[in-house]
């Protein structure tokens, strides 16, 4: 995991708050249920707060959705344990709480501070599973052979109670030495095997570094994290849930599914046809995804690559049914069927989505209140799918335009990521250019000029409003 940081100074967000309308204090009678719900926090008849589980997260975390437990079958293979919290018995259909947590979508993350799906009493107290606490939990226990494959899955709800409370520079420090405590000690093992499963099916992973903004004393500073092995490995256990879940709905010809088409052979052909003028090795029969599994992010011909690459993944969204199988029931860049059931504190289709799961593996009808949902919750959770992604992408061009406000002018060294396709004679010519990231600071932006795809260049800053959130360079 490679991390650059630059200072930047004071900044304020309130201006992309209120440009977006995010939500501020929950309504006084949604906040009541939380804090009674809060109060009498349900207790499920099994008990599993024997198995010590872990959780996973961001140091800062505090609204934890899952913890895991990873161990050995006897006679070969593995036991996944994954439990998650059990949101769906805490808020009560019909009420203020529940038409609250339609009108929010999905938890926001800012750099001050997240807009929450719950009110913090339930997402970041009695809902999440922290440690040494005993939670209401979601438990799915799906059993793998050897190579990683499914051979049984259980499903129920039950008492649950973490042991730590675990970070990922934490987890990865602990991976790289050899260290990692008992119930995540296999996660490498397994997360190899699960990785390896998908690259066979056809699966792609994109592994780009990410831009962010973090507190830094009276300022901000803006990082540039790569994905640490560990995030991976983590990474595989859901989706190895999800996919899982999305089987059970399937076959039970009800559900709520995570889809995306799979690439089409035109793009396939465009992304292959850029390999070898940067440099990318394509063996014969190779599927995109083993390509860019082989490649180092870090180096530009190949981050130039996986930015061409990101043109395969087009087309997310969910996809209710409720009889017929969808026509396309697949996540492209999953392989195969997929559904997010893993993370329903912060985000509102997990909870029916698993509701519906639990119905279904237990042979009984799914109730009226998650039916009803499936068919609405698309067009939500894309609505506010778009509104999360706006508020981090305007963050951080935010972040990008303040600390280069002083530094009209200047050149930096740049790698060319993207470049901006012919005109089709159809639209507007505009002037040629494409994308850059400058090696220092992290900033990712729009450069004017004739650019060569995958090499290094030296860039001069021509714009840097704050006001608009605008970042421009040309070729030097």
């Amino acid at each position: 995991m490679v991390i650059r940081r630059v200072l930047a100074p004071r900044i304020d967000f309130g201006a992309l708050r209120r440009e977006l309308g995010l939500p501020e204090e929950f309504p006084a009678d949604a906040q009541r249920e939380a804090d009674a719900a809060a109060s009498a926090p349900p207790r499920p008849a099994v008990d599993r707060t024997d198995v010590p589980f872990v959780t996973v997260d961001p140091a800062t975390s505090r609204d934890l959705d899952q913890a895991m437990h990873l161990a050995r079958r006897p006679g070969g293979g593995y036991r996944v344990r994954y439990a998650i919290a059990d949101v769906a018995a805490h808020v009560r259909p019909g009420g203020a709480l529940e038409e609250e947590t339609w009108r929010r979508g999905q938890t926001v993350y800012l750099p001050d501070g997240h807009v929450p799906l719950h009110p913090l009493t339930l997402s970041e107290g009695a809902a999440s599973l922290l440690p040494d606490d005993d939670r209401a939990a979601v438990v799915w226990t799906i059993d793998l052979d050897a190579d990683g494959g499914t051979v049984a899955v259980e499903l129920e709800r039950a008492m649950v109670r973490s042991r730590a409370k675990l970070d990922y520079t934490g987890v990865q420090a602990a991976a790289d030495a050899g260290t990692l405590p008992d119930p995540i000690a296999l996660l490498p093992e397994i997360g190899d095997r699960l990785t390896a499963r998908g690259l066979r099916r056809g699966a792609i992973n994109l592994p780009l570094p990410e831009q962010d903004v973090e507190p830094d004393g009276d300022g901000w500073r803006l990082v540039l994290r790569g994905p640490a092995p560990m995030e991976e490995h983590n990474a595989q256990i859901s989706l190895l849930t999800g996919m899982t879940a999305a089987d059970i709905m399937l076959a039970g010809g009800i559900g709520l599914l995570r889809t995306m088409p799979g690439p089409k052979p035109e793009a396939v052909q465009r992304l292959r046809a850029a390999a070898a003028p940067l440099g990318v090795h394509w063996p014969d029969g190779a599927a995109p995804g083993e390509v860019i599994a082989r490649l180092d992010p870090a180096e530009p011909r190949c981050a130039a690559f996986i930015d061409q690459a990101a043109e395969l993944m087009r087309g997310a969204a969910y996809t209710a049914f409720d009889g017929a199988t969808p026509e396309q029931p697949e996540h492209g860049g999953v392989a195969a069927g997929y559904a997010h059931v893993t993370a329903p504190l912060r985000r509102l289709a997990d909870r029916y989505a698993t509701e519906v799961c639990l119905a279904l593996h237990e042979g009984r009808a799914v109730p009226d209140w998650a039916r009803a949902a499936l068919p609405r919750l698309p067009e939500v959770m894309a609505s506010t799918d778009r509104t999360a992604s706006a508020a981090s992408r305007g963050a951080v061009e935010l972040a990008e335009a303040v600390l280069l406000a002083d530094r009209l002018g200047e050149t930096f060294d740049a790698a060319v990521l993207d470049v901006d396709s012919p005109p089709n004679g159809k639209s507007r010519p505009r002037p040629p250019g494409g994308t850059v990231a400058l090696d220092a600071p992290p900033v990712r932006a729009r450069c004017l000029g004739e650019l060569p795809l995958g090499e290094r260049v030296r860039v001069r800053l021509v714009t840097a409003d704050p006001t608009t959130r605008t970042v421009l360079f040309e070729l030097a």
